[in-house]
């Protein structure tokens, strides 16, 4: 038996999302919410890479378990990159998915299409359970921002971010494009045979 994977996030939805993407794989998989002794990590990090390993090094340490932990959001080429790695409280520290993207359409408005181009960033880091950080890997989503929400799937921006190739934003495509097509998804294709061949190893 390989030993479980913990999914280091406290995002219901960030963490059903990853655990399906690894379901294939039969990974014996658990996340923060099924530990009562999880911790919340400061994400003081100066990047989305520094971000993801505080959250996969500190919990893996605490849990005594490996844990895959990621860091990601939006990049807005017109904001310079911005709200980057505070995309989760971009309109402030307890700011809901509804209150960041009402702040980003204001900081766009009147902008038109081809000046609205962004990118979903995401890294994604592995720690073994004495937190040594074992793989990590990072991907892009290049889009452009509606002006208005559409669609009711995801979370985050998902709403207001159009996929240019389908001319439908993460909300209206559903969780089986996203799947496909997400930064998130990307990052965890490339790491998923790091991962599996890791704990492979460990339950020998």
């Amino acid at each position: 038996m390989t030993p479980p994977l913990v999914i280091g996030t406290h995002n219901k939805k960030k963490g059903a999302e990853l655990a399906e993407m690894l379901a294939p794989f039969h990974l014996s998989v658990a996340t923060l919410a099924d530990f009562a002794n999880a911790i919340e990590v400061v994400e003081d990090g100066d990047s989305f890479a520094a971000n993801a390993r505080l959250k996969a090094v500190q919990q893996a340490q605490n849990l005594g378990a490996w844990v895959l932990a990621d860091d990601s959001g939006i990049q807005i080429d017109a904001l310079d990159g911005a709200p980057g790695i505070f995309s989760a409280r971009f309109a402030g520290a307890d700011a809901t998915d509804d209150d960041n993207n009402r702040l980003l359409l204001e900081k766009l408005d009147g902008l038109p299409p081809e000046r609205r181009g962004a990118q979903y960033y995401c890294h994604v880091t592995l720690a073994d359970p004495t937190g040594e950080v074992r793989a990590e890997t990072s991907a892009t989503c290049r889009g452009v921002i509606r002006t208005k929400p559409s669609g009711t799937n995801g979370f985050g921006y998902d709403p207001l971010f159009e996929v240019r190739e389908y001319h439908r934003t993460f909300g209206e495509l559903g969780p089986a494009v996203k799947r496909a097509l997400s930064h998130r998804s990307r990052a965890m294709r490339a790491i998923v045979p790091r991962i599996v061949a890791l704990l492979g190893e460990s339950a020998q």
